[in-house]
């Protein structure tokens, strides 16, 4: 069986690798098959937007710089690639994170989860909130469940506003969320972006008594422990997250990745079954079962011609964009305490960057201790205009702003611009909508699957999950007898 997967990002890349393991899981029980997989990447590397720099001693990130161990996805498929032992944990001190309050930063309160407070206390003494607007947090328990609709979606700020207030949203939960999805928390989708807390309430009223539940459970015992521990549940490699791409590519047979092949069109053979992958006017290769792993756009007009409700689908979902303003400074030109991972910033703060985060915090050596590497995060959907700056100012906006949140001075030692163009999908209202009608309209056609980050997860443990749902139904489709001729397959689907 040949398959072909076109996007060497994360999501092609994790596809090939969960579909090379379980091949030679077969091999190794003794079933007679064979896969041959082509993985198509018209850029020069593969990987996306996880990528690294090394400049000197330094290891600079220009995606994201860690992932999580929940869900266990990810680290599951290091376990198979024996690759754990590489693997590394953040420091254990500095761990945690702050919201720019005021022009100070703000520990964000201890035991504090995405939207819920599992512990009480750190919620009455946090200055980010006025008497009222703690009073009106711990009101949740009293408000009612919203009653399902049709739609059965809000947006995230809906949510919060309606079960904790305004302050709890502007305050908190807003910039968490855009740190996260660099998006507009009045569009961002509940039910696609916070699952698990959008269930909460429809099992039980309210957050205030899922928390409780989950205490007596022992569910909540990390979150509970401190702030710091959350962040024990996060891994990185010692060379930058360059070395999970590597990790995840070099488990592939030889030749299995074909870089600068951008894919023109799919044709779709029913004489016997195949679709031929066409690079370019007359050069073209025949396979049974193809993966497209392409961000919307470029997914959709690849799917156009095959299936224009799965194309429309694609196009429906919107992206934004983002810069991230590496700077490397001297630890003495730092005149606040930043002792934390990093920090968020509220839109009420009216400011010109989105968070920024002290990478080198993180993880031991990125720099020396004496030098910070500051990753400042300017755009998103919210600030989208700030983009058409050119690096120079960038450079020179997040430099300014990080004199007054964290008293920066002097001349950095280095500093670059990593622009991410589109590459960020926005889960809006309504989004698991647009993914069951992509699903539906991809459903009845034979050997074709279709996935991204922008259908169930951005973070690098949803997408290697979402691969592994992809190979498991490439080969579930083949039943348990293993590989045969692609007429064979036809005629037994």
């Amino acid at each position: 069986m040949r398959v072909a997967i076109i996007g060497g990002g994360l999501s092609g890349l994790a596809t090939a690798v969960q579909l090379n393991l379980m091949h030679q899981q077969r091999l190794a029980s003794g079933e007679d098959c064979s896969l041959q997989i082509q993985l198509f990447e018209a850029g020069d590397r593969v990987g996306g937007v996880i990528h690294t720099e090394r400049i000197g001693d330094w290891v600079i990130d220009h995606g994201a710089d860690m992932f999580a161990t929940k869900p266990p996805a990810a680290i599951e498929l290091m376990e198979k690639l024996g690759a754990t032992d590489r693997l590394i944990e953040p420091k254990p001190n500095r761990r945690g994170a702050r919201i720019c309050f005021g022009g100070n930063l703000v520990p964000i309160p201890d035991g504090f989860v995405l939207m819920r407070a599992t512990r009480t206390r750190p919620m009455w003494t946090t200055p980010l909130l006025s008497l009222m607007g703690k009073l009106r947090f711990f009101a949740e328990r009293f408000v009612s469940a919203r009653t399902p609709s049709g739609n059965d979606d809000e947006s995230v700020a809906s949510f919060v506003r309606r079960r904790m207030g305004n302050e709890v949203l502007d305050r908190i939960v807003a910039p968490l969320s855009a740190g996260i999805y660099t998006a507009d928390v009045n569009k961002l989708s509940m039910r696609s972006t916070m699952g698990p807390i959008w269930a909460m309430e429809r099992s039980h009223g309210s957050l205030a008594a899922a928390t409780k539940a989950r205490q007596k459970s022992g569910e909540d015992s990390v979150e509970r422990s401190s702030t710091g521990a959350r962040y024990g549940q996060f891994r990185s490699f010692p060379g930058g997250m360059i070395e999970l791409i590597k990790t995840l590519s070099d488990s592939l047979p030889e030749n299995t990745i074909q870089l600068q092949s951008k894919i023109d069109s799919l044709h779709r053979d029913d004489s016997n079954g195949t679709w031929n992958v066409v690079q370019n006017p007359g050069d073209s290769s025949p396979f049974d079962h193809v993966v497209i792993a392409l961000p919307p756009p470029a997914a959709a007009k690849l799917l156009e011609p095959v299936s224009t409700d799965a194309a429309k689908s694609l196009r429906q979902i919107e992206s934004a964009s983002t810069a991230i303003v590496v700077l490397v400074v001297n630890r003495s030109d730092v005149a606040k305490n930043i002792d934390t991972f990093g920090f968020v910033v509220p839109a009420s703060e009216n400011r010109r960057i989105l968070a920024g985060s002290f990478a080198s915090h993180k993880f031991e050596g990125r720099a020396d201790d004496d030098q910070v590497i500051i990753r400042t995060f300017i755009g998103g959907a919210t600030q989208s205009e700030l983009l058409h700056n050119e690096d120079e100012t960038l450079i020179d906006i997040a430099a300014e702003e990080l004199a007054e949140i964290i008293g920066l001075s002097g001349k950095p030692l280095w500093a670059t611009v990593v622009r991410w163009n589109q590459a960020m999908p926005q889960y809006h209202v309504g989004h698991h909508q647009k993914i069951e009608q992509l699903e539906s309209a991809i459903a009845p056609i034979e050997g074709l699957s279709v996935m991204n980050n922008a259908m169930h997860g951005v973070g690098i443990a949803p997408v290697i999950a979402q691969a592994g749902k992809v190979a498991d139904a490439i080969f579930g489709a083949l039943g348990s007898g293993g590989f045969d001729t692609p007429k064979t397959l036809n005629s037994q689907r």
